[in-house]
């Protein structure tokens, strides 16, 4: 599971929004959330734009591995 959406939406923000704060093209969020990127093969540097923007650590958007 990738939780970039559910975190998103928990802060009120819209993938505008969030493409605007985080400097990450629109269409790659919309991408990410619907999974037609894999997002175990997204780019450490757009995770690290994402996470910077929503105020998370990069291992939020994986919740399933917190214990590793």
């Amino acid at each position: 599971m990738f939780a970039l959406e559910e975190i998103r939406k928990a802060k009120e923000l819209s993938r505008r929004e969030l493409a605007e704060k985080s400097g990450v093209k629109e269409m790659s969020i919309v991408c990410l959330e619907n999974g037609t990127n894999d997002p175990n093969n997204a780019k450490l540097s757009t995770l690290i734009k994402l996470a910077k923007a929503l105020k998370c650590k990069v291992r939020d958007f994986y919740p399933d591995t917190k214990d590793i």
